[in-house]
């Protein structure tokens, strides 16, 4: 059968009011979620699981797949509100989001990471139709060289977020790389840096992690100062993007969603990598560089782009290879094998028709995004008319129960007051908080796959050229540094420049 009769067997298998009413209850459920600081796509995928025990298999995996969807778009909307990201995916959106809420444009915000997460959600969609056998065996080429070079060359994005000062954002990635090292060695399983404390042996929790270094210093900034908090937090100005806005944006959304593709369809990369990755290149190829992480447009499409591009091409490897691509799908597999399916290749010949039938919700549930979506951002910008007074409290006892509810562990929740301390102490001296999370999250990844080429290899560094993909991002990488050094001493001679003019 061709393509075109697949999608037509699938839409009759779908086409119908329950999956419809599961896709859509999915997506509101996963917005909700998502908007809820703590509460993650992860967590809101694996409680609605249990519901879908007793559906169709088609209905229960298309609940989930929705609850996922919109789990990822929620967590814009505390992050772009009140600095708050709801999801890990979302971390790279409070950079510009914020910032244009504090001018009086959070709705303008918020209808940006809309229109540009369901742009990027139906192209991921679409890559997964047409690209999944490609996708699918481009990733199996991924050893832990190429994951290496991979990280590596991300971790360049610091650079495009550090601010007016390369060298504070550089001590901020440090910070972020020695406590990524807390924990248990996943090579030789070894205690490092946990002093006997065996809540230190998982590493520290990321959920607190971010939440203490976006949210906790805001409210430790409204104590601290009071009287500059009074009244309401502020203006939502227009309350949707307009066409010039979006037309401006699209290039950063196309380019973000298909970084979101490549790096969805590699299992273990995840959406906040791909959300960062593709905000710094938006940042890199912009005319208006500068506005960046002072309320740029372009920076909120970018950054929803991104993490919303990685959400269809995560089920690549799960359903071409039977290989979950991150956490959320790995919990989707359960779906899959509760109803006695097994995703892999022969999943194409023994129940082609439940795998076009996903194909047809995914492009649904792009549609079904955008106006719940539409109709939350029309709910939750309510909060921006809430006095500070009443909302950073609130917000506070929410921050405390969703990093409790991750792991029921009240250490956790003095590991998200401990890093909001350091995350104020960074604010006031100007130490941006954005390269402590990026290394944070790929630190890690960086060690583990370095350890095991090294490994591989017999201890030979060779290993890290032994391939074209590493050659590639080698290139990449060596391209990126010359780049940011070249500007590093541009601004440093019109910085002598002006200085020179002026005592003249």
């Amino acid at each position: 059968m061709s393509i075109v009769d697949n999608l037509m067997a699938g839409l009759t298998l779908v086409g119908n009011l329950e999956n419809f009413l599961a896709l859509a209850i999915g997506v509101a459920v996963g917005v909700v979620c998502g908007a809820i600081p703590g509460m993650s796509a992860t967590m809101a995928v694996a409680l609605t699981l249990p519901f879908t025990f007793s559906m169709q298999p088609i209905t229960g995996i298309l609940l989930l797949l929705g609850v996922y969807k919109g789990g990822i778009f929620g967590g814009s909307i505390p992050a772009i509100l009140i600095k708050t990201p709801g999801t890990p995916a979302s971390s790279a959106t409070v950079l510009d989001g914020y910032p244009m809420a504090e001018k009086g444009e959070a709705g303008r915000a918020l209808g940006m990471a809309l229109w540009a997460s369901c742009t990027a959600d139906l192209i991921s969609n679409l890559s997964l139709i047409l690209f999944a056998g490609w996708l699918a065996s481009f990733a199996l080429s991924f050893r832990p060289p190429e994951f290496f070079t991979l990280i590596l060359f991300s971790l360049t994005i610091i650079a495009g977020v550090s601010g007016a000062s390369l060298l504070r954002g550089a001590l901020s990635a440090l910070l972020g790389l020695l406590l990524a090292t807390i924990g248990l060695d996943l090579i030789y399983g070894t205690n490092r840096f946990t002093f006997g404390d065996p809540n230190l042996m998982g590493g520290l929790n990321f959920i607190a992690v971010l939440i203490g270094l976006f949210a906790i210093p805001e409210i430790l900034s409204m104590v601290w100062d009071p009287r500059s908090q009074d009244g309401s937090t502020r203006s939502l100005g227009r309350n949707w993007v307009s066409f010039a806005d979006y037309r401006k944006s699209f290039k950063s959304i196309v380019r973000g969603s298909l970084i979101g593709v490549l790096l969805g369809s590699i299992p273990g990369i995840g959406a906040a990598p791909s959300a960062f990755l593709s905000y710094s290149e938006a940042r890199r190829k912009s005319k208006d560089k500068e506005n960046f992480g002072k309320g740029e447009v372009e920076g909120v499409a970018a950054a929803e782009a991104g993490n919303n591009g990685v959400a269809g091409a995560t089920l690549i490897p799960l359903l071409a290879l039977g290989v979950p691509g991150d956490v959320i799908t790995a919990i989707i597999v359960g779906a899959f094998m509760i109803h006695g399916l097994q995703p892999g290749p022969m999943m194409f010949v023994t129940n082609v028709n439940i795998i076009y039938g996903l194909f047809v919700g995914l492009i649904v549930s792009s549609v079904f995004l955008f106006f719940i979506g539409s109709a939350a951002i029309r709910g939750f910008r309510l909060v921006a008319d809430i006095p500070r007074g009443v909302l950073f409290p609130a917000v506070l006892i929410l921050c405390i129960y969703g990093v409790y509810a991750v792991n029921n562990n009240v250490f956790d929740v003095g590991v998200m007051f401990a890093m909001g301390w350091v995350g104020y102490l960074m604010m006031r001296f100007d130490v941006p908080a954005a390269p402590f999370l990026i290394a944070f999250i790929l630190g890690p990844l960086l060690e583990d796959n370095f350890r095991q080429a090294m490994l591989m290899s017999g201890g030979s560094p060779e290993i890290f050229f032994s391939s074209p993909i590493t050659w590639f991002f080698w290139l990449l990488t060596a391209i990126t540094v010359t780049a940011i050094l070249r500007a590093g001493i541009k601004a440093a001679t019109n910085s002598r420049k002006v200085e020179t003019k002026a005592a003249d």
